[in-house]
């Protein structure tokens, strides 16, 4: 007969409830990288029509965690938390330069820095940490899925949360746009969500084994709204 089950160390469980804590907190609409003020080009999308309704919102995130810069947050997010984990910060700097690099527009390079840079600023305020400090120190501007990735990492944050959980609040900062742009209603919001489950699941588990010959995006409609959104006359977003 196999031996009944152990239970779990109470220490076992307290590194898991600091875990999901911090999880919660720095995904949270309240935590202050000020995601609320980027749109993502959706604000461009929107004023030319291309995006109007539930149905059209619904599509283009779907595009965007998928094939666009939700697919290379991902990536970078793992490459950085394996680095990050193995206290490899040669490679967690080639990781968040390539997430630097990798930004169609200059708008949408400005989002994934200054997202990147409040969020490691306000994490180590709040939770110091040497080894994420160390980094902090050497790096020259950090993005958004990097700092996410190594500061999931330090914590102990399993890899499967951390990319589930980050997509997801990209997925519903880009919903909350369309609801300040009067595209969607609440509950239409929360239908959207609730509609991109899988596409968001596939996305943090295609992440994990991806090659990284693979790497990159291809959601030229973004792009080219996010140029438009540059030079766009009346705006609420910063991108």
């Amino acid at each position: 007969m196999p031996e009944p089950a152990r239970p779990m160390s109470t220490s076992t469980e307290s590194r898991r409830a600091a875990a999901l804590y911090r999880l919660l907190a720095w995904l949270s609409p309240g935590f202050p990288v000020g995601a609320f003020s980027y749109s993502h080009g959706l604000e461009a999308a929107a004023a030319a029509g291309t995006v109007r309704d539930r149905a059209t919102l619904q599509g283009w995130i779907a595009a965007i965690v998928a094939q666009g810069s939700g697919r290379i947050d991902a990536d970078i997010l793992c490459h950085a938390y394996r680095a990050a984990e193995a206290h490899d910060l040669a490679a967690l700097d080639a990781a968040n330069r390539r997430g630097l690099a990798y930004r169609g527009t200059a708008e949408l390079a400005l989002e994934a820095s200054q997202q990147g840079d409040a969020f490691l600023a306000t994490c180590l305020a709040a939770w110091p940490d040497r080894r994420l400090a160390e980094w902090a120190a050497s790096a020259h501007g950090v993005c958004q899925g990097a700092a996410f990735g190594a500061a999931a990492a330090c914590a102990g944050i399993a890899l499967d949360d951390a990319l589930l959980g980050y997509l997801h609040a990209f997925a519903a900062n880009l919903m909350s746009a369309g609801l300040r742009l009067g595209l969607i209603g609440q509950t239409d919001g929360q239908r959207i969500l609730a509609a991109l489950e899988p596409a968001i699941t596939r996305a943090a588990e295609a992440a994990k084994t991806r090659d990284p010959a693979d790497f990159g995006a291809a959601t030229f409609a973004v792009d080219l709204a996010s140029m438009a959104h540059e030079t766009q006359y009346s705006r609420l977003f910063r991108s």
